[in-house]
């Protein structure tokens, strides 16, 4: 792996307050730009990978809600055709914006993305020499995903679980009991300082929601 502490920035939409990340472990290596949301996330991110030179290896989707993947386009525009990692169970929002929930909003969001890329739970993904889990994280969408790296202690969750509270299971396609069981066997069985980096809001630990997350504690 590679020997320098993981770099990740972190930009918001005003709406939603999405966490679209870029991580990388050094100025010039590749980085992966995960959840890139609505304005002007997509312009900060390109600008940040221009400043840092790094080399875009992969967009990575925990999910394919509208705020989580409004600036794939733009990133792609500016930064060239990265390929997009997706579960495939979510291929069809990236498409089409009631699948994506954005059709209500004044221009629906449907990407250009014709040829995502799915990440399968079980697989792996290598980032600079580090090695990345798929887990299963699915229930606020149907294809949720976790990005978990055992050897930096650290997991990006996407909407499944924020600190004090989880991904809401009242949208299309949403199944709350899948979403606690997976919460439960995928996330809290990792050790407790494991960080967790929410797709909105701040950083916590499995450990801190494993005490005091009343969902996680009680149920939905």
């Amino acid at each position: 792996m590679a020997d320098k502490a993981l770099q990740i920035h972190i930009t918001n939409d005003p709406m939603y307050m999405e966490n679209g990340c870029t991580i990388y472990f050094r100025e010039g290596g590749p980085c992966w730009i995960i959840d890139p949301g609505l304005p002007p996330q997509a312009g900060q991110i390109v600008r940040h990978v221009g400043e840092k030179s790094l080399t875009p290896a992969a967009i990575l989707l925990t999910h394919a809600h509208a705020d989580h993947i409004g600036g794939i386009d733009e990133v792609r525009d500016n930064l060239g055709e990265i390929p997009v990692y997706l579960a495939k169970e979510e291929w069809a929002a990236l498409l089409d914006p009631m699948e994506n929930l954005s059709a209500r909003m004044a221009s629906g969001i449907a990407t250009k993305v014709t040829d995502p890329r799915d990440l399968s739970p079980g697989e792996t993904l290598d980032l600079d020499g580090s090695r990345w889990e798929i887990l299963d994280t699915s229930g606020h969408s149907p294809g949720g995903r976790t990005l978990y790296c055992r050897e930096l202690g650290i997991a990006f969750v996407g909407d499944a679980l924020f600190a004090g509270s989880v991904g809401r299971v009242d949208f299309p396609h949403s199944d709350g009991d899948r979403l606690m069981r997976n919460i439960r066997e995928q996330l809290m069985t990792l050790p407790e300082e494991t960080r967790i980096i929410s797709g909105h809001g701040p950083e916590t630990t499995v450990g801190r929601e494993q005490r005091t997350n009343p969902f996680v504690v009680h149920g939905l």
